[in-house]
């Protein structure tokens, strides 16, 4: 089973696919919670050049709730993390979790439901970047 929601764009800047990546994140009630510039903190911390590549933590609270609500260590796998990398040549590639496959291990079926809903709303996300 894939584990994320991919869509690749070719001829786009990285920094104009995040942007728009951005923007259908907050079009379809997610806020980016948290921010991780993967290709500085490996350059910073072992001085390795790594393409661009950019570790979103994006969150929609009403969803996160449900979630907390039914279980509440689910936080340990929160939030729905977006990345943004450069794939090679022109190409800028998007992945987002897939919620459904993360939550496999987790044997309760309102949670299954919860996380169903989520990959519905990041596919859209995706395909609205």
């Amino acid at each position: 089973m894939a584990y994320t929601i991919d869509r690749t764009f070719s001829g786009a800047s990285f920094d104009e696919i995040v942007e728009r990546t951005r923007s259908a994140l907050s079009d379809n009630g997610f806020g980016v919670l948290t921010e991780i510039d993967v290709s500085a903190t490996m350059k910073k911390k072992i001085d390795k050049d790594v393409p661009p590549y950019l570790i979103l933590g994006a969150c929609n609270p009403n969803m996160a709730y449900q979630a907390i609500g039914i279980e509440p260590k689910i936080g340990a796998m929160l939030p729905c993390n977006v990345i943004v990398r450069k794939t090679g040549g022109d190409d800028v590639t998007v992945s987002a979790v897939d919620p459904v496959a993360s939550m496999q291990a987790i044997e309760n079926e309102k949670l299954h439901s919860v996380a169903g809903d989520v990959r519905s709303m990041l596919e859209t996300v995706v395909k609205a970047i």
